[in-house]
């Protein structure tokens, strides 16, 4: 009798995520077997996600430890961090490691929790010299990260929510972005895996919390079922547009400059919005501004140096960054 569909499907999509890291791996010159991590909260999601690893990770000749961060946040979250890599040593992982981060206020108590827990996964990768970081975002978690920029206005870039690629050199992977989160809680049933849920998930204070419990179910009633699905299929639907985009308006940038590099306004008008605004937030983001605290409201305000010319002074923009037309040219700079 084969394993529980929920721990099937769990494993498929980890055996295949596993199978891409291979193809892509540099085997070093010492031979060892590549090593990939999976960063886990204790959560049902992230363990079942470890639990798969520990399966399907020796039978491909691959290592797999785990990483869990201590964010600090909630009394006695080191001794829920110790738990946890009790747990991961348990399923077999090696190496297995806490980390403490300390999280800031930049960008908002959920933004700077992110920031902090990603700086410290991509330090324990470069540290341990890890293939890959597996991440347990489900097909329900991109579904609130859609509406979540939706509701920002942030643009197609934003709407196409978490990549199942990312990071330097593709390191982390989400195996889990076409599974729904009840099919990663089924698997940790039936195999008997103790899970944490963290009261933050279920906190009002914290907006993807309210959207989970309050407005998802909301849309569903009035919608319907498959609201979930429909909104993880945009995502996918709406990445490969910008991509593409993207794509446009890198090639097309060189042809909008002078032959001292400037933005030559003329010819910039004459491409559609979409690219042309790409390229405005990349000579921002080349210029000096932080690529996190662009928004789009910054670049509309260039676009209109372009689009709406009447005579306005510089657009101050993050990071002391200055925009503003000369001649003809556009002039993004340090200010």
């Amino acid at each position: 009798m084969g394993p529980h569909p929920a721990v099937a499907a769990i494993r498929l999509a980890v055996r295949r995520v596993l199978h891409d890291i291979l193809s892509a791996h540099t085997q070093p010159p010492t031979g060892e077997q590549p090593l990939v991590l999976v960063a886990c909260s204790g959560g049902a999601d992230s363990m079942a996600l470890a639990s798969a690893l520990a399966f399907e990770a020796p039978k491909l000749g691959i290592r797999a430890g785990g990483i869990t961060v201590d964010h600090g946040l909630q009394p006695g979250s080191d001794s829920r961090a110790e738990d946890v890599v009790l747990r991961l040593t348990a399923l077999g992982l090696r190496p297995v490691e806490s980390v403490a981060v300390h999280v800031g206020r930049t960008g908002g108590p959920e933004a700077a929790a992110r920031d902090a827990r990603y700086a410290a996964l991509d330090a324990a990768a470069e540290r341990h010299g890890a293939a890959g970081v597996l991440l347990g975002h489900t097909r329900d978690d991109q579904a609130e990260t859609v509406l979540l920029g939706l509701a920002r206005g942030s643009g197609i870039r934003s709407l196409s929510g978490m990549a199942a690629v990312s990071g330097a050199a593709g390191r982390y992977r989400r195996p889990f972005l076409q599974l729904d989160r009840q099919t990663a809680r089924k698997a940790c049933l039936v195999q008997h895996l103790p899970v944490w849920d963290d009261p933050h998930n279920t906190d009002p204070a914290y907006t993807r919390s309210r959207l989970r419990h309050e407005g998802l179910p909301a849309l569903e009633k009035a919608l319907g079922k498959g609201v979930v699905e429909a909104l993880a299929r945009t995502a996918q639907l709406s990445r490969d547009d910008a991509d593409a985009l993207d794509t446009w308006a890198q090639q097309a940038a060189a042809s909008v400059r002078d032959t001292a590099g400037l933005l030559e306004c003329a010819k910039l008008y004459a491409l559609p919005p979409a690219v042309r605004r790409r390229i405005l937030r990349r000579a921002a983001i080349e210029a000096g501004a932080p690529a996190g605290a662009l928004f789009a409201r910054h670049i509309e305000e260039v676009d209109r140096l372009i689009t709406g010319w009447r005579g306005q002074g510089e657009i101050n923009l993050p990071g002391k960054v200055v925009a503003q037309r000369q001649g003809g040219r556009l002039v993004i700079r340090q200010g």
